[in-house]
């Protein structure tokens, strides 16, 4: 129930519980792939004439690839929302949503969507000591070390020639 009747408010506040499916236009060019419908559970509260806040936790599981070695990565997504509504066309707040005045209902499948998008991390990885892939050869790194040589930048060839000609230093 993601669609709330505010009227319902007078006799106190509502549970919203509900999921969007994967394939919900609403959900369409969010760059990253949704695995599994997105869950919502919440509780929607009246704080006053015209003003309505909502506590939620929307879940979700996203496929996406490991940003070093490109393997195919699952996301557990859980972001806790916390949002108030108003009729109050004034209010300058960037954290309330401005909603008609005298709305008998609130759709709050566009915050879900805001929260959805803000949750997920723009860069995945497998894990966080992934090694990647080497970039002479394509060898995954956890997997093994790849046979290539180091290639060293010919702007230290200087310093390496001097390396092993200075006596060490006692430190």
């Amino acid at each position: 129930m993601l669609q709330v009747d505010l009227r319902a408010l007078v006799r106190g506040p509502i549970e919203t519980a509900g999921s969007l499916t994967k394939d919900d236009p609403l959900l369409a060019d969010l760059g990253f792939t949704l695995a599994d419908p997105v869950r919502v559970t919440g509780r929607l509260s009246m704080t006053g004439p015209g003003r309505y806040y909502w506590t939620a936790e929307v879940k979700a599981r996203v496929t996406g690839t490991c940003r070093r070695c490109l393997e195919p990565v699952d996301i557990r997504v859980a972001s806790p929302v916390s949002i108030l509504f108003t009729e109050d066309e004034a209010s300058d707040d960037p954290s309330t949503w401005v909603i008609p005045a005298h709305a008998t209902a609130l759709d709050l499948r566009d915050s879900v969507r805001e929260a959805l998008i803000l949750a997920v991390p723009e860069y995945v990885l497998c894990r966080e000591d992934c090694r990647g892939i080497c970039p002479h050869c394509g060898q995954e790194l956890n997997l093994g070390s790849c046979t290539c040589r180091t290639a060293s930048d010919p702007r230290w060839g200087t310093l390496e020639a001097l390396k092993g000609q200075l006596p060490d230093e006692p430190r």
